[in-house]
Parts: C-alpha cells; structure tokens; sequence
C-alpha cells in the first residue's frame, strides 16, 4: 500500500480537494487496497473544521466529494506514514523539509512536479480570492493528481513484476 499525504496551510482549500480528487480517482481505477490518500495543513488554525464550502462546491462541479473531511495539522509522525509528501505551494515543502527527518527527504515534492506541462510550480492559495481561484486551484490539482497517478500506476505495475 502506497500512502500519500498532500499538505497546504490550513487543510481546508487545496489539500483536501487534492485528497478527495485522488480518492475519486483510486476508486475510478479500482486501486482502492494498493493507494490511499489523506491531506493535513501546516497550520493547525483550521484543526477539526470541514473544507471552506468554496472547495467543496468547486470539488462537487466535478463530481468530487470533499464535504465529510476534516482538517489536521501536520505532524512529524506522519513522515514515518507516508510514502510521499506533496506540497501545493514552495513553502509547504520548505516547512516539510524543516520538520523532516533526513530519511524521509527525498519523499517529499511539490504536487506540480507530476503536472510539467500545466505551466505553474505551484497550486495558488484560493482562500482569499473568489470563485476563479477557486476554478483555477481545481485545475492545476487535478492536472498534478493526474500526472501523480499515472506515476503511482507504474510504480504498482512495476512493484508487481
């Protein structure tokens, strides 16, 4: 089983539409007992709270169910958890990077490196914006969820030979 966590700031915008979005796709592709996702923030201002209801509309006009999550700060267990560690923005990694032990180093990446083609580093914060953000942070996550996912499926297919 192959875990990933995707991490943001406060794990109510762009990592749990990630999760959701990556969760969606597992199941789309019956991988459900090989992958799983989850998503937690850097901040914990947000902890126990359920996606801002702009995510959840944006996720919902793509047939994508976030509404049942709830937010979590990042903790440093999770590097021993997780096989990979996504960030959506620079400073997501760099926290990561800060709080990792070195082991865990080369498992950690911005969600964008599975996206080459879309043209960004990195998934823009929608909070504080409206619902074009909101449009645009969808799109840039889901070209990385599916660029990751095209990634995990050969590394199953190879951890299967």
């Amino acid at each position: 089983m192959k875990r990933i966590l995707f991490v943001c700031t406060g794990n109510i915008c762009r990592s749990p539409t990630a999760e959701g979005l990556f969760r969606h796709r597992i199941r789309e592709a019956g991988l459900e007992d090989r992958l799983s996702g989850d998503s937690a923030g850097t901040e914990g201002y947000h902890v126990g709270d359920a996606p801002d209801p702009r995510a959840i509309a944006e996720a919902a006009r793509h047939g994508v169910e976030i509404g049942d999550l709830r937010a979590r700060q990042l903790d440093r267990a999770d590097f021993q958890r997780f096989d990979l560690l996504l960030g959506m923005d620079r400073s997501h990694l760099a926290f990561m990077r800060r709080l990792a032990p070195p082991e865990v180093q080369t498992r950690m990446a911005l969600l964008l490196a599975h996206a080459p083609d879309c043209g960004r580093a990195e998934v823009p914060d929608p909070y504080y914006g409206g619902e074009a953000q909101y449009r645009l942070s969808y799109r840039l996550i889901d070209a990385g969820v599916a660029g990751l996912m095209r990634y995990l499926a050969e590394t199953v297919a190879r951890d299967n030979s």
